[in-house]
Parts: C-alpha cells; sequence; structure tokens
C-alpha cells in the first residue's frame, strides 16, 4: 500500500506560478515578511508531520476510536504524543493575533496545510482546525481581558477550542436554540442547556477546554436576532490566566459512534449553569459565530480535497501495479500475463476524474484563502470590501462542490482498486467513511446551495456574481495574446454564458414561484461550482503554458497538468449544459407530487 505523500510540487506551483502568493503577501503591510522561501518552509514543515507523525497513526486511530467513560474522553494511542508534538512545533499559533502569541500567517499557507493534515489523518486535524477557528472569533470579538486570559494559552497547544451551536431540536434553524444564559453580579453568566454533535467537546489532548456557545438571554429578542456568544471554559481560569483546579459545570454527556472520523470526539455536552463569559455585544452571538463559520466551511472543502488526494495517490499506485487484461491495442508487456490495468480507459477516466477535480478543488480553495487575506490584511477599503464579497460568494461553492467532488473521488478510488477497495488495509474504505461527514457538517451542502441561490444571488440580484465576473473578465483579457490559450478560453466563455442563463431565468421565476429558488439551488450551485473549476484551470493552464515557454525543466510534470486540463474541458465541463436544462425546467416536477404520495 502506497503511503501518503504531501503534494509538495502542486502546492508550490498554485502558490508560486498560478496565484503568486508572494506578490499578494508583499503587497500587504502586516505580511510583507512572507517571503517566497519561507512559504516553501513552512509547506515543507508541515508536509512532514503530515506524512511522518500523522498517517502513521491513521488507520489505528480508526480502528480503536475513542474511549468514553463518566464524563471523559480518551482519544485512540499515539494521538495525544502526536498533538504535543505538533503544538510543541508552533502549528496552533501559525495564523493567530501577533498581540497575544500568534505567528500573524494569512490563511493561503494555512489552506494547504490544513489539506495535507486532513489527507494524512482527518480525525486529528479536526481537533485542530476547532481551535484555529475559536482563536480567531476570540480575537476579533473577545475583550482585551479574554484574549488576554485565553488567547496565549490556546496558541500554545495547552488549550484548546470548539463551537458549540446545534442542538438535539436545532440543527440548521439555530433561532431555534434552548439554550440559556443568565448574568450574575460579578459580570459573568451561567449557562444551561445541552448542545449536540460538538466536535472535541471533550478529550485528553490539552489540559483546558475552551467552548464558544450560543445561547440566549433572558429578555433576548425571538428568533436569530436574540442569539448571544460566550466563552465557556472546562476548567476555570483565574484573572491572572492561571487554570485552577476547579473544573466548570459542563460535561461531556456521551459520544456518537460514527460512520467515520472516529478518533475524533463527537459529543453531547451538558451546561449547568455552567460560568461563561460574553464575547462581543449581546445578542450578535450569530454573526460573531459566522467569523468562524466562513474560515471552518473552507476547511470542510479542505478535507474533501485532502481525502480525495489521498485517494487519489493510492489509486494511482495500485493502477499501475495491478496486472489484470490486455491494453486493447495489443499487450504491452508480453513476457507477463497480463499488462496494469491503468492501460485500460475506464481506469484512465477514473484517475483523471479525481486528477483534474483535485487539482481544481485545491486551486479554488487557495483563491477562496486569499480573499479571506485581503479582507483582512489588505491597507485599502475597497479592496478588503470587494474581498468579502467574493468570499460571501465562493465559500458556499467551495464547501459544497469540494466535499461533494471529494467524496466522489474517494469513491471512484475504491472502484479503481476493486475488491481491496473494499476491505480495511488499503485505506480506501476508511477515506470514503472519512469523507462523507463533510458533505454534512459546518452547514449540510444542501442549505450551503440555497445560501448561494437565495441570499447570495437573488436577493442580491446578481450583484455578487457580476463583482466575480469581473475577476474573469480581467483574466480573459490578459490571456488574449497567448494564442495557446484560445481555445481553452472559448470552453471557459460557454460555461460562463450558461451559468450567466441560468442566473437570469431564476431570477426571473423567483417573483412568481416561491419555490424556484429551492428547486434550482443544489444544480445552481453545481454548475457554479463546474464554472469555478473551469476558471481554476484556465489558470493552472495558462501558468503552465507561460512555465513551458520560459524554458522551465519541469516540463514533464507542466505537460501532465495541461493534459489534465483538457481532460477536464472535454470530458467533465460539458455536464454544465445538462445543469442549465434542470435548473430552467423549474419547480413544477418537484413539487407536484402530495406529501402523503412519497
Amino acid at each position: 500500500m502506497a503511503a501518503y505523500k504531501a503534494p509538495l510540487r502542486d502546492i508550490r506551483f498554485l502558490l508560486n506560478n498560478v496565484f503568486d502568493a508572494g506578490e499578494l503577501f508583499a503587497s500587504m503591510p502586516d505580511t510583507t515578511e512572507i517571503t517566497d522561501d519561507l512559504i516553501a518552509a513552512i509547506v515543507e514543515a508541515a508536509g512532514k508531520i503530515a506524512e511522518g507523525l500523522l498517517a502513521p497513526i491513521n488507520s489505528s486511530g480508526d480502528a480503536e476510536a475513542c474511549h468514553f467513560e463518566s464524563g471523559t474522553v480518551t482519544t485512540p494511542k499515539g494521538f495525544k504524543e502526536a498533538y504535543k508534538a505538533f503544538a510543541d512545533g508552533g502549528w496552533p499559533s501559525l495564523t493567530g493575533d501577533v498581540n497575544y502569541g500568534g505567528q500573524g500567517m494569512p490563511k493561503m499557507l494555512s489552506a494547504v496545510i490544513e489539506e495535507m493534515l486532513f489527507a494524512a489523518n482527518s480525525s486529528f486535524a479536526l481537533y485542530t482546525i476547532l481551535n484555529t477557528g475559536a482563536t480567531l472569533t476570540l480575537s476579533q470579538h473577545g475583550s482585551d481581558e479574554l484574549k488576554q486570559r485565553y488567547l496565549p494559552q490556546m496558541y500554545s497547544g495547552k488549550y484548546s477550542g470548539t463551537m458549540c451551536l446545534t442542538e438535539p431540536h436545532a440543527g440548521t434553524d439555530l433561532g431555534m436554540i434552548k439554550t440559556k444564559a443568565e448574568t450574575q453580579a460579578d459580570g459573568s453568566y451561567l449557562l444551561s442547556g445541552t448542545k449536540i454533535f460538538i466536535t472535541a467537546g471533550e478529550h485528553d489532548l490539552t489540559e483546558n477546554i475552551i467552548h464558544l456557545v450560543l445561547a440566549k438571554l433572558p429578555d433576548a429578542p425571538p428568533g436569530p436576532r436574540g442569539i448571544s456568544l460566550f466563552l465557556v471554559p472546562k476548567f476555570l481560569v483565574d484573572e491572572s490566566g492561571t487554570l485552577t483546579a476547579e473544573r466548570n459545570t459542563v460535561v461531556c454527556g456521551s459520544i456518537e459512534h460514527k460512520m467515520g472520523i472516529k478518533a475524533s470526539a463527537t459529543c453531547v455536552m451538558n451546561f449547568d449553569s455552567a460560568v461563561g463569559y460574553l464575547v462581543g455585544e449581546e445578542n450578535q452571538g450569530l454573526s460573531h459565530m459566522f467569523t468562524m463559520m466562513n474560515y471552518e466551511r473552507l476547511s470542510m472543502g479542505l478535507q474533501g480535497n485532502g481525502l480525495a488526494d489521498s485517494s487519489y495517490q493510492l489509486a494511482a499506485a495500485y493502477a499501475k501495479e495491478r496486472m489484470q487484461g490486455r491494453a486493447a491495442t495489443g499487450a504491452l508487456q508480453p513476457r507477463l500475463n497480463a499488462d496494469p490495468i491503468i492501460v485500460h480507459p475506464d481506469v484512465r477516466r477514473m484517475l483523471l476524474t479525481m486528477r483534474a477535480n483535485i487539482l481544481a478543488g485545491r486551486a479554488l480553495s487557495l483563491y477562496a484563502a486569499s480573499q479571506l487575506d485581503i479582507s483582512r490584511f489588505h491597507p485599502i477599503e475597497a479592496s478588503r470590501k470587494k474581498a468579502e464579497q467574493l468570499v460571501a460568494l465562493l465559500i458556499p461553492v467551495q464547501k459544497a462542490y469540494c466535499t461533494d467532488r471529494g467524496f466522489e473521488a474517494c469513491v471512484l478510488g475504491q472502484q479503481v482498486l476493486g475488491g481491496h477497495g473494499y476491505v480495511t488495509e488499503w485505506g480506501l474504505e476508511q477515506n470514503v467513511r472519512d469523507a462523507r461527514i463533510a458533505q454534512i457538517y459546518e452547514g449540510a451542502n444542501g442549505v450551503q446551495a440555497l445560501d448561494l441561490m437565495g441570499r447570495k444571488t437573488v436577493r442580491s440580484n446578481g450583484e455578487l456574481l457580476d463583482i466575480l465576473s469581473g475577476e474573469m473578465d480581467e483574466f480573459v483579457a490578459s490571456q488574449k495574446d497567448v494564442e495557446a490559450m484560445h481555445p481553452y478560453l472559448a470552453a471557459f466563455e460557454k460555461c460562463r454564458g450558461r451559468l450567466e442563463e441560468a442566473t437570469s431565468s431564476v431570477l426571473a421565476s423567483s417573483s412568481d414561484d416561491a419555490n424556484a429558488v429551492g428547486a434550482a439551488s443544489y444544480s445552481y450551485m453545481e454548475l457554479m461550482g463546474l464554472v469555478l473549476y473551469c476558471f481554476m484551470w484556465q489558470r493552472i493552464l495558462s501558468a503552465a503554458l507561460a512555465d513551458q515557454k520560459s524554458g522551465s525543466n519541469d516540463t514533464d510534470y507542466t505537460d501532465a497538468l495541461v493534459k489534465t486540463g483538457e481532460f477536464f474541458l472535454q470530458r467533465l465541463l460539458p455536464r454544465t449544459e445538462s445543469l442549465l436544462v434542470e435548473i430552467t425546467s423549474g419547480a413544477e416536477s418537484l413539487m407536484a407530487m402530495r406529501a402523503e404520495q412519497f
């Protein structure tokens, strides 16, 4: 079985050749010290962590899973030691606020690192990204006192963070939450309620766990407008920032027995008058939490990309070694009884589908991450605002489309291995199980599609799409003199035209048909995902051709990129045509049956 290898060559090409990350960082005062050499060193070190520290305990962690007893969760063998090594290396502080011990690195850099961690060991990666999201939310919305008390310890890896949103009766509709917060004379709050599906809610990796909890004050307005955000530590911390021995009244009631990510503790958390502290303003909890949610949703897309890449590596290595049948053109290895299955067109179809979507998904994730960085670091307000608008449009697509294609890639990899893909020791069946959850959590993909179609497209009257179209127009204009790009650009313009037609159709029908938005939403998300993947492939192809023209010695690598891109354009992109037909067919056939007829 092939061991996971960090895709450093692909990452370097995307960061340096496609997105010119060094130039972007040099343009923003807070990131000017992040040079190409520093980027390369950090990515290489992260790759070693993924390959050497996390991948070796992935399958054993899955087999052992987390243990629960009397409110205590024990992670599988090797996880505690791996987390200590991860923390000792300074990784929890990578993107943190420099004023509290963070390193202030951009999301573009942490995104590629997260993908490698997810590829190597998705369960372990979840502990790390929850802490990153919690520290980001606290640094942006917490008081100076809370930040000083908790951030340095969370950056050091001594504490870790969670987010506690979902309740037994309230998932997507968080306005229905029942967790209550009561004000105390000393300015603290007592929280009572139950939260479910809390990733890393209880574990043995850190000294303390810091929960960010959505709850309602007694006089809060109804619905989502009445939600506040609170910090609730597992162990209380005094004003000097010293951890006390006093256990807060927040306890893990049980852990879920799941299809995948078994070494990640998914907890039921019970708050029984637990001491908490308000983060930000009263009744603004949902907007504060969305600071974290955008980053977490990006991470879910990265999980899809990472597990897809792990599956591709296994499947490609297997296809080059497994001997079955003969090439259609005649025996390629006549001295042997068979040829390797890589000679068969259908095996190549599966591998190329995986490879084409992995590269485009990784590029889309970096593109979205770059906009998060611009919105955070750029000195010009107009640039920050434009980036925020692009983030609003891109994140639902990146989360949903990358996780859908990621799960599909894991299944395709399993198919390449045939029966060996169905048994445990090859790792593909674990990848399938681990990847499946990414389509569900942090907002199920159907909800992401509805958000994209409803809030981000119809309610904005297509304004956000116009901003993205401007980005695309700018790129197309930059390629007008590159003759080799013209056939690729022609395919891009066709699929862009279909997206514009679909958008106009739904905008027109939504005023007359209340179901038009919901009926079109998933197909529209997939159409936009394909168009965005095509946009990413245009940028990859342009960079590959430019690299070849420059006389680079890496022509075999760029030649493979070009061939993969051409496969995408010829074999995957045509689906935009059928998606347009789906979208413009309207809601009638979807809504025709009565509920009793199902």
